[in-house]
């Protein structure tokens, strides 16, 4: 079976996609899959993963119990993977590499967001600061512990070089890796599509944002709401926000896809080994895309992300994470047993404190900054 699919991936995908049969393998030898290659394999590990059902109650802008239907940090993941898996088809990449980039690179995200990573970073200052994307990685590689043979969940090296180089315009890991990969190109500007849109749909659903200022700021959303109302009539606004942030998503996949086939004919690309070679940025939107997507990720940053509601959730989040940091420094043997028997006599105490605080969901953190304070 795992020859079938091998062989597939040969028959259908282009020259300089990543193939399974290729792959640079794991760190610790295993045996071979019978029915899965080894980023099908990945993908599986990362879904099965503790961190990742962690996710469910991690805040992606809202806080991820305020309500049923905002993103959490798991969804945005799933989401993030089904635009990765969509993009990857369309440009006949590895479907599999990307899903599990997709779904592993928030993992090592903090409680309460980026809030949550910036003061992390901060209690880090001179002890090697924080970085989620760094974090994902050392989620996988370490902090994961399901197998007596190794430490973390042994996947793949190119999977773990997407990690690695997970770049958006907020995130900036400062490990850049060795390995190039398309598909860790798509990865990362499905992430910008995805928080961009689903970030969009749920300030509206908060009411923070209104329909009416994002038509005269928005030129993607007028784009949009003008083409929704050419073919439909009589919508109400649910359905009319709900059909504008499906036509977003689709035109920006679009622009994406017949953008990075230009720059890949208009270079000449043939084969992955040229690709490491060279510097140039495949995957990307248009110039004009760029500009309007631009426009909305200020918008948001200005109206949603520093809106007084959102700031006062943020400020909260970061008085938990560092009151919890500050207690466990002070309070070290109260770190649970289970979680120190991990470590051993190189770690530094900051770093496994560290650990510990950015693997808690939101629910937990508040919860023991309560009972404890």
């Amino acid at each position: 079976m795992k020859q079938l699919l091998e062989d597939r991936e040969i028959s259908q995908l282009k020259p300089y996609a990543c193939l399974s049969r290729s792959s640079k393998g794991r760190a610790f030898s295993e045996p071979e899959d019978d029915t899965r290659t080894c980023y099908q394999r990945d993908r599986d590990r990362i879904v099965h993963s503790k961190a990742f059902r962690r996710l469910k109650h991690k805040t992606q802008v809202f806080v991820a119990l305020e309500s049923d239907h905002y993103r959490s940090r798991l969804t945005h993941s799933v989401e993030v993977a089904q635009i990765s898996r969509q993009l990857a088809r369309m440009l006949c990449l590895n479907e599999d590499l990307c899903e599990g980039i997709a779904l592993a690179h928030d993992l090592g995200h903090t409680p309460f967001g980026h809030a949550g990573e910036y003061v992390l970073d901060d209690l880090m200052n001179g002890n090697g600061g924080f970085e989620h994307n760094c974090q994902s990685l050392r989620v996988v590689d370490f902090l994961e512990r399901k197998y007596p043979m190794f430490n973390g969940l042994n996947l793949t090296h190119e999977l773990k070089e997407g990690l690695i180089k997970h770049h958006t315009p907020y995130d900036n890991p400062d490990q850049l890796g060795s390995f190039r990969s398309l598909e860790s190109e798509i990865v990362n500007l499905a992430d910008q599509i995805s928080y961009n849109n689903h970030d969009l749909d749920d300030g509206l659903s908060s009411g923070i944002l209104n329909s009416l200022e994002l038509n005269q700021s928005i030129a993607l959303w007028r784009e949009a709401s003008c083409h929704i109302k050419r073919l439909y009539h009589n919508l109400s606004d649910f359905e009319m926000k709900y059909l504008i942030n499906s036509y977003l998503i689709s035109s920006q996949i679009k622009d994406v896809v017949e953008e990075t086939i230009r720059r890949i004919d208009e270079f000449g690309l043939t084969s992955l080994d040229q690709l490491q070679s060279v510097s140039n940025e495949f995957v990307s939107f248009s110039k004009e895309m760029e500009a309007k997507s631009s426009e909305l990720r200020h918008y948001l940053r200005n109206n949603l992300y520093s809106h007084p509601t959102i700031v006062e959730k943020n400020e909260f989040g970061q008085s938990v994470i560092a009151f919890l940091f500050h207690y466990f420094s002070t309070q070290f043997d109260q770190v649970p047993s289970d979680f120190l028997s991990l470590y051993d006599s190189h770690d530094s105490e900051s770093r496994i404190i560290c650990d510990y605080v950015a693997g808690m969901t939101d629910v937990f953190a508040e919860q023991l900054y309560r009972s404890l304070n």
